[in-house]
């Protein structure tokens, strides 16, 4: 049952007045992607957490309803701080209504399963961006001793989970999430092949070792995990968002303005970099800054030889998926044309016709692949955000459009970007959020 908060946001619009350059300074919040397995983890430890730069978000609220639900106490400290006593814990089933607002809800499996040796997990929601399956968590989790039982919930319990070699079906970045927060209370030493190592993953895993755990390997898709009997509590920072810096950075480059966006991870941009460039986007990186110069005369790198190039994405350190969609709404900017490959998700793309309503020329070869050409004048219209990442490159567009746009549904924006029209009045958009 959704909450009236939940549907008011639903019901939510910006109103945008796009056609004009954003300038400014911007700080890049904490990694969405590694609030949320965080969060999770933290009810791995045997004594209080403490969280700094948690992004406000409605997936992160709603991760904190679902920890608190199951007893732990957990409250707001700061505007972005968050404490967490796991002591209290005491119950194993997860809300259905809460577990079907975000996907993550499936990253409690694996700290639930390790401390308290069962688990009633229902199907997760999330975006729909095509499927997204399961196997590779319940897989890692029967390597480790569990015992499955699949009938409308998933049902995981085990006396004691032992460490052992496993090598994932899949590069998972959730699958990986939950075989490290299940092997970290193991018995015994779990060596993980094939891991996905995307960044909020390294930020997992450092986390973890504060807290006591021994990982060796992060950043590196074999991880060894020496299982500990416990582990303690304490402090930790997370990392700054990458999808959301390389997201400003879009949207400084498609409206031709100057952003200075602060507290970034360089290394974290390592793929992204070299992909925008192919879309002529040019960008000074520093040690803890990005600055995207004003009036930027887009152009696609071809390829050798004058051949149309392409970006794609796959497992880090490849292009992320998450930022197939602000690419194609930056290439809409572009002088040449370039085809763009999501290989991940095979309804990511879906939305380029919203984009196309707007002026924009792109061809949606098939499920995974667009070929756009540009410069294309868009124009304002009236849309709908179908998922966080597809919401963002609308908004982009809305923001370098002639004219006034209405996007609908932005609760899927406010998922996964905080504070995104009052963070973006500051670098001098026309942004409302209505009601109607």
């Amino acid at each position: 049952m959704k909450t009236a908060s939940t549907i008011a946001r639903a019901m939510q619009s910006f109103v945008i007045e796009g056609g004009r350059p954003l300038s400014g300074t911007v700080r890049a919040s904490g990694n969405k992607n590694g609030a949320l397995p965080i969060l999770a983890a933290s009810l791995l430890a045997s004594d209080d957490v403490y969280l700094s730069n948690v992004p406000r978000i409605r997936d992160v609220e709603t991760m904190v309803e679902l920890v608190a639900d199951l007893g732990a106490d957990i409250d707001w400290t700061g505007p972005n701080e968050i404490r967490v006593d796991p002591s209290g814990v005491s119950k194993t089933d997860l809300d259905p209504d809460l577990s079907r607002e975000i996907r993550a809800s499936f990253l409690l499996a694996g700290p639930l399963l390790a401390r308290h040796g069962r688990v009633m997990v229902p199907p997760p929601g999330g975006d729909v961006i095509g499927r997204r399956r399961l196997d590779t968590h319940v897989h890692a989790f029967a390597a480790l001793g569990a015992e499955i039982a699949l009938d409308g919930v998933y049902d995981l319990s085990a006396r004691g989970l032992t460490g052992t070699r496993m090598y994932l079906d899949e590069a998972s970045v959730m699958g990986t999430e939950n075989a490290i927060m299940a092997a970290v209370l193991a018995q015994g030493e779990t060596v993980l092949g094939h891991a996905a190592c995307e960044p909020h993953i390294q930020d997992l895993c450092r986390f973890l070792v504060s807290l006591g755990a021994e990982i060796e390997g992060i950043g590196s898709n074999v991880l060894h995990i020496q299982g500990k009997a416990a582990l303690g509590g304490g402090a930790y920072r997370i990392g700054p968002d990458h999808i959301e810096v390389a997201s400003f950075v879009g949207l400084a480059a498609a409206t031709g303005g100057e952003v200075i966006v602060t507290d970034v991870e360089p290394d974290d941009l390592i793929s992204i970099v070299p992909a925008f460039r192919k879309l002529g986007v040019e960008m000074e990186v520093s040690d803890s800054s990005v600055r995207v110069p004003a009036g930027q005369d887009l152009h696609v790198e071809d390829d050798f030889g004058g051949q149309i190039p392409k970006i794609e994405s796959g497992v880090w350190p490849a292009f992320p998926a998450d930022l197939t969609s602000i690419a194609v709404t930056v290439a809409t900017q572009a002088h040449g044309t370039i085809l763009i490959f999501e290989k991940m998700f095979e309804s990511r793309l879906f939305f380029v016709d919203k984009l196309v309503s707007m002026g924009a020329r792109i061809i949606l070869c098939d499920p995974h692949r667009v070929v756009v050409t540009g410069p294309a004048p868009l124009y304002g219209e009236r849309l709908e955000s179908p998922d966080i990442r597809a919401g963002m490159a609308m908004l982009i567009a809305a923001l370098c459009a002639e004219g006034t746009s209405t996007i609908g549904n932005i609760r899927q924006i406010d998922r996964g970007y905080e504070r995104i029209d009052e963070r973006l009045r500051g670098l001098g958009a026309t942004i409302e959020r209505s009601d109607l």
